[in-house]
């Protein structure tokens, strides 16, 4: 009687309903508020019953969700990151924590320590246990109220009563967080490029991703479209396993049946294990949704419900290990569809089944699915035998039988314990079923359609990334063909660049000649500057200034959206672009160089970003090589901006080309434009180390570097970009001191190093000379073997070329197991055969620089000590079978101690002496 007379209190002042006065009412009265309201919902009739019932509680409910919000951010050290969201760029940060495999010890600590792990791709990034034992004294927290699954009444006066039945309080510093509410906080604090950072990682740890992100405090929820952009899977389709069975594509544009898993009000069963059963393969389970039998599983969501997970499975073209024989997306709504109401709405028109998990079937939610009457999707109802009104239950099934137009196959009866074996076989007999006969299939851009219809927020809707996206498209629209398009669009590349930088190799090369003959010095400089001036003679084509806009772009994040949907927008039109599984990828180039042409691709290159940014560089190249001759005044150069509109985007976190993937030659005034325009950028914080990874394609050199750091050099394809690459990554300043740089410029030799042996003729003499090149700009460089006694020739021939210049980098030899997780590491002897003096292959390099019986042991070229850890075994990246294969938690463990190892030399000055940035633009003139 008091709160209803408050109500009509209330709405005789002009309120709509309670929630418009919640902060009036005490947290203790909420809870028999919301019962009166419930109870007035059962009473309504009337097709819009639900709609309204869903506004009254929403209304009424919000200010208790948004308080609980602002006190879980506030908890996890969030809240300043509302306004200023949290970057990509800030989470990839070198610091004093990136040196210790420590556990968190505060609340504060779990977002830094999700996020540090899951870069590392470790299986254990969801675990949100803290090391209580060392906690400082901390104040509680302010308790909060919350709804329970079961309506209880007491006195308000009661006091007792409302302790007993007051609201699970939030998580206070000794109170282990909900990994789901720790993930739906960090991603409501970070930006849209950090969302897909997170999205990209957590894919291939084989999580399931957020799909709909609830949002109390703002009173909206968001569909996630441009977190999940840049995630490509591989799979083969069945049968047979072959060349032309093998797909790949970016999930948000494959479509693929869909099947939704939902929870009505109580379920003794688990959705997220039922989930995890049907999606592994046998008998081993990934806990690919997280579940309440995990650690911290049972602790209480306080944001989290209303989130929406999404996973596939993709086929091996296996029949003993696939489960279903084409890809297939499963959906899971944390949380009551009833207090959920527009995220289930949106999984029904988007699922080819929905499965709904409940022990009950009430009046309430009855007149919830009786609203469903129209939809065409598949029903299907799994039961609990023990718990619930049976008989209730089925006088409501009976009554949703003809209205959701399903039978009795349709209702499942599963024992929590019991018989878990076969009721998995029969959910997957049932998705089998729906996949055989004409069902549903989208994709994830299908799926934000829906959404955009019932009013959900779609992250890639904002006007920054739609505008970057109409420009990526007016450019992309004109490529018909790949070759066509360079050659008429990108003209300065191809026949006139690789003339040019083959002028320019034999002259310098005439600058180490003793007394060589002025003529032909001259003859050379006046090749080159013809060359120069008929690229000068061009313009910029129109695809090329419209690039340029992109990336002049005064906003950051639209700049940073235009170099995103440049990559994904050339990925698809690009040809000729060759799907070719993985195990074929080192079949694509020539075992040993014979008479290949040193300027003829080793595979086809598929256009990219680094072709526009090739053409800026060679216009930027030709008109300094004549104002250098005095053919051009200055005053007249027109693309003397070029080299600081790309170092920005090296400071952003794009992959640059250090050499040239075309003419695999360096562009040397474009490089130390940009290295001067970096220098100014970053003005007193310009100290560098260079770290460079060396060694044959396909020994997983991008994936070691993009899991240590988190970086973006390109891995897994079979015709990636072939040049050297670079990306910087920032020291914290409170770090920098100690570690003795401010930054780390990290180089990343892609396909450049082949293996060619030393009868190979110019092409193992090109390589030879880029691996001292890569290597005589580092300060670190890991080389990545295969097996432990594939050293390339050519880095041999580095390591002579280097041991005359002085220059002597820390070398780490990282042997990568690429096949099996169970191979043991190296044994010491097995060490040491590596360092002892090699055989024929290495006495051959030796005698080609003139060194002859000279050639001393690799252990004491490099300064290796076969009983320190100069040596690394890394184990298999994947645990399982690709491609729903989880990536191995003895890799990311290894990957760790390694990247540890190499900050610890850093500091401790092991890596020879460091540098700035203008002694290594000297450094590169000079190389």
């Amino acid at each position: 009687n008091y709160f209803l007379r408050i109500e009509v209190e209330l709405l005789g002042k002009g309120h709509s309903d309670l929630g418009e006065v919640a902060p009036e009412i005490k947290a203790s009265e909420r809870r028999t508020a919301v019962a009166i309201a419930d109870l007035e919902w059962r009473e309504m009739e009337g097709d819009d019953c639900e709609f309204r019932y869903g506004a009254l509680m929403s209304s009424f409910l919000s200010t208790v969700e948004r308080s609980r919000l602002q006190e879980m951010l506030s908890l996890l050290g969030l809240e300043t990151y509302q306004v200023q969201k949290l970057s990509l760029q800030d989470s990839l940060q070198i610091s004093f924590d990136s040196m210790k495999n420590w556990a968190p010890q505060v609340p504060k600590d779990l977002p830094w320590n999700f996020l540090r792990k899951l870069q590392a791709l470790n299986a254990d990034a969801r675990n949100t246990t803290m090391v209580l034992d060392v906690l400082p004294d901390a104040r509680p927290v302010e308790k909060e109220s919350q709804m329970e699954e079961e309506i209880i009444y007491w006195d308000p006066a009661d006091d007792l009563a409302a302790d007993i039945y007051s609201f699970s309080e939030l998580p206070t510093p000794d109170t282990p967080v909900n990994p789901l509410d720790l993930l739906c906080a960090l991603l409501l604090s970070s930006d849209s490029f950090l969302q897909q950072e997170i999205a990209l990682k957590m894919a291939l740890c084989q999580f399931a991703l957020p799909l709909v992100l609830p949002d109390s405090e703002n009173h909206y929820h968001t569909f996630l479209l441009w977190a999940m952009r840049g995630i490509v899977r591989t799979w083969w389709s069945q049968p047979p396993r072959g060349m032309g069975s093998f797909r790949e594509d970016s999930v948000v544009l494959s479509r693929a049946p869909a099947f939704a898993f939902v929870r009505m009000d109580v379920s003794s069963n688990s959705k997220s294990q039922l989930l995890n059963a049907v999606l592994s393969p046998g008998h081993r389970q990934w806990d690919c949704f997280w579940h309440r039998d995990l650690n911290l599983g049972t602790n209480a969501r306080e944001i989290s419900d209303g989130l929406v997970e999404i996973s596939w499975f993709f086929p091996s073209g296996r029949e003993d290990l696939d489960i279903f024989p084409e890809p297939v997306a499963f959906l899971n709504l944390r949380g009551d569809i009833g207090s959920h109401w527009l995220q289930f709405k949106l999984l029904t028109e988007i699922s080819s089944a929905v499965f709904i998990l409940t022990d009950n079937i009430s009046k309430k939610e009855y007149k919830l699915l009786y609203s469903m009457k129209e939809s065409t999707t598949k029903y299907y109802f799994i039961l609990s035998p023990y718990r619930g009104k049976r008989n209730t239950n089925l006088r409501f099934l009976n009554k949703l039988i003809p209205v959701l137009k399903i039978d009795h196959s349709h209702v499942l009866v599963k024992v929590s314990s019991t018989d878990s074996d076969s009721f998995v076989k029969r959910i997957r007999a049932i998705v089998g079923n729906v996949l055989r006969a004409p069902c549903r299939r989208v994709s994830v851009e299908d799926m934000a359609h829906a959404a955009r219809k019932l009013g959900l927020k779609v992250d890639e809707d904002c006007e920054e990334c739609q505008k970057a996206k109409d420009r990526m498209e007016r450019i992309t629209r004109k490529i018909k063909d790949s070759d066509a398009y360079r050659r008429d669009e990108l003209r300065l590349q191809g026949d006139p660049w690789r003339k040019a930088a083959q002028v320019e190799k034999e002259f310098c090369q005439l600058q180490w000649a003793v007394d060589p003959p002025e003529k032909h010095r001259a003859e050379l400089r006046r090749r080159l500057l013809e060359l120069r001036m008929q690229q000068n003679g061009h313009d910029p084509s129109s695809g090329v200034q419209e690039f340029i806009s992109g990336i002049s772009s005064p906003s950051l994040s639209e700049k940073q959206y235009f170099l995103r949907w440049m990559e994904w927008g050339l990925a698809r039109v690009a040809q000729p672009r060759l799907r070719q599984p993985p195990e074929t990828l080192l079949t694509l180039r020539p075992k040993h160089g014979g008479t290949t042409d040193v300027g003829e691709p080793l595979w086809p290159e598929p256009l990219g970003v680094e072709h526009f940014l090739r053409e800026m560089g060679q216009f930027y190249e030709a008109e300094s090589c004549l104002v250098e001759a005095g053919r051009l005044p200055a005053g007249q150069r027109r693309f003397a901006h070029f080299p600081g509109l790309a170092s920005e985007l090296l400071l952003t976190g794009l992959p640059l080309e250090l050499i040239d993937g075309s003419t695999l030659s360096m562009p040397v005034r474009w490089v130390t434009g940009l290295l001067k325009e970096l220098h100014v950028r970053l003005e007193r914080r310009s100290r560098l180390v260079v770290l460079s990874t060396v060694g044959v394609p396909g020994t997983g050199k991008s994936t070691l570097l993009n899991t240590m750091f988190g970086l973006r050099f390109a891995t897994g394809k079979s015709c990636g970009p072939r040049g050297a690459f670079m990306q910087l990554i920032t020291v914290a300043e409170g770090f920098s001191q100690d570690l003795g740089c401010d930054h780390i410029l990290v180089i990343n030799s892609g396909g450049l190093i082949g293996g060619a042996l030393t009868s190979a003729g110019d092409r193992f003499e090109l390589e030879a000379s880029l691996a001292t090149l890569l290597m005589g700009l580092s300060n670190v460089t890991v080389i990545s073997l295969a097996e432990t006694k594939d050293i390339p020739a050519a880095i041999l021939h580095a390591f002579l070329r280097l041991e005359k210049t002085g220059h002597m980098p820390n070398y780490q030899f990282v042997y990568q197991n690429l096949h099996d997780v169970s191979v043991p590491g190296p044994r010491p002897r097995d060490k040491r055969q590596l360092l002892d003096p090699p055989g024929d292959l290495s006495r051959a390099a030796a005698q080609m620089e003139k060194q002859g019986d000279g050639f001393r042991a690799l252990a004491g070229l490099a300064f290796c000590d076969p009983e320190k850890q100069h040596i690394w075994h890394i184990p298999g990246l994947w645990h399982g079978a690709p491609p729903m294969a989880a990536v191995s938690l003895a890799y990311s463990e290894a990957i760790f101690e390694l990247k540890r190892c190499l900050l610890e030399n850093i500091r401790n000055g092991l890596s020879n002496q460091n540098k700035n940035i203008q002694q290594l633009i000297e450094l590169v003139r000079r190389l």
